[in-house]
């Protein structure tokens, strides 16, 4: 029987060709590796292996070559594979993946999520690790691994009697999204956040390094690094995205969080700013249906073009522990395809803006890209995508009065958090030393 086309939603496909001619030059993930000089050496570890897997090994495997070759994005990539007869194991466990070619095979293991299990847990879980103590960066705190067919869930919370009236934290593309772990862990270790929820999984997107990619070149297998898609799935064997993993768990990982349905839930994410110093947060409140109104976010007033916002509680408290991120806050949002809104978030936690039309006024960053930004204020434009509208869906289902903040933290801004982090465990270590 053959197998159905996958469902891919139009909002996630990138219909573009790669020239065989230069099979290195970047199509996607240009802004992120080559303008805001992204690190991304700490997702994935290439391996050729001195000998390869028992036969009885992958059989214990899941291979996903079909899977990869019918949902890969990338024809150059498409091509190579099937080029050089190469069949792909997904280790499920241990989430590790084979490129198992006639004559050697090399693995690609998943550095980040493995080092974030070793740092927390001591070890990296097969199963679920049910809730352990956190390592001094987080005192007073618990963790637990929730392993599902994607990478798994790290689940991070306070202590009950601590939590009470706090914010959840979603970290959804934790891999993808350089220090946003970071910015979960100082939230935390703050005490502004009740619990975090951080995807150990790729989507499919993540870039290899050049130096990864050097190596497998030297090994006669010159991945384009444009969607290394064909590496880690994005699709699952239902041709459903992985992407959206996390905001169509969100019941279930608030559920082994425990507590009360939380009335903030804040979604960290990482994005490249129109310019190397940009540290101008976006809170997007949605851009797809179903859409926010203005009027139900709190007071507002428009008189000659000007819209001023005075947000209702929720709202407050949520754009009041972001100034721990940034003094430069802007809320976007849509009422329609057509009608949306961008406002700038003054002193006293009021905005004022204007309402657009996106289709008319935003323009993308770079051609060929959907990377989109005002040019009239020279910002970008991110009011929400996709995994954003699921995220308000699921909240609702779990309390109909949760707000959903989805966060783009610029490049410079998270790299900033990660300092003040450190710092606050070096502060920590002396204070405990002088006693």
């Amino acid at each position: 029987m053959p197998e159905s086309d996958p469902n891919i939603p139009k909002l996630f496909m990138n219909r573009f060709t790669v020239d065989y001619a230069a099979p290195f030059q970047r199509h996607l993930n240009r802004l992120e590796v080559e303008i805001a000089q992204e690190d991304y050496r700490h997702l994935k570890q290439v391996e050729l292996l001195d000998a390869p897997p028992a036969e009885e090994d992958f059989t214990g495997m899941q291979e996903i070559t079909s899977r990869l070759l019918r949902t890969t994005q990338n024809n150059y990539n498409r091509a190579l594979l099937q080029r050089l007869g190469i069949r792909v194991y997904l280790d499920v466990p241990n989430y590790h993946v084979y490129y198992r070619l006639p004559d050697r095979t090399i693995r690609f293991s998943p550095l980040w999520r493995e080092r974030i299990l070793t740092r927390f847990l001591g070890h990296r879980p097969a199963v679920d690790s049910g809730w352990k103590p956190c390592p001094p960066v987080l005192p007073g705190c618990e963790c637990r691994y929730l392993p599902d067919v994607a990478g798994g869930v790290f689940l991070l919370r306070r202590a009950a009697q601590q939590a009470e009236g706090l914010a959840v934290l979603t970290a959804t593309h934790g891999p993808y999204d350089p220090h946003t772990f970071e910015v979960a862990l100082y939230f935390m270790r703050a005490g502004k956040a009740r619990a975090a929820i951080v995807n150990l999984g790729f989507a499919g997107r993540e870039p290899l390094t050049d130096e990864n990619l050097e190596k497998l070149k030297s090994w006669g297998v010159p991945l384009n690094p444009s969607n290394i898609d064909v590496i880690y799935p994005y699709a699952d064997a239902a041709g459903h995205p992985y992407c959206y993993k996390l905001e169509e768990g969100l019941r279930r990982n608030i559920a082994y969080i425990g507590g009360p349905a939380p009335a903030l839930i804040i979604d960290i994410h990482g994005c490249v700013g129109t310019h190397p110093e940009d540290s101008r947060l976006i809170v997007g409140l949605g851009g797809f249906p179903p859409y926010p109104r203005l009027d139900s976010l709190g007071r507002c007033e428009e008189r000659s073009g000007v819209v001023h916002l005075f947000p209702q509680s929720s709202y407050r408290l949520g754009l009041g522990l972001l100034r721990d991120l940034s003094d430069e806050i802007y809320l976007q949002f849509c009422e329609g395809a057509h009608r949306c809104y961008h406002l700038a978030m003054l002193g006293g936690l009021q905005l004022i803006g204007r309402r657009l039309d996106p289709h008319q006024e935003a323009q993308s960053l770079l051609a060929g890209e959907e990377r989109s930004f005002l040019p009239g204020e020279d910002i970008r434009w991110l009011p929400g995508a996709g995994g954003n509208a699921l995220q308000r869906i699921e909240a609702r289902k779990l309390h109909e009065n949760t707000v959903c903040l989805h966060v783009e933290i610029p490049t410079r801004v998270r790299r900033k958090m990660a300092l003040r982090l450190s710092e606050m465990g070096i502060n920590a270590s002396l204070d405990s030393s002088s006693l």
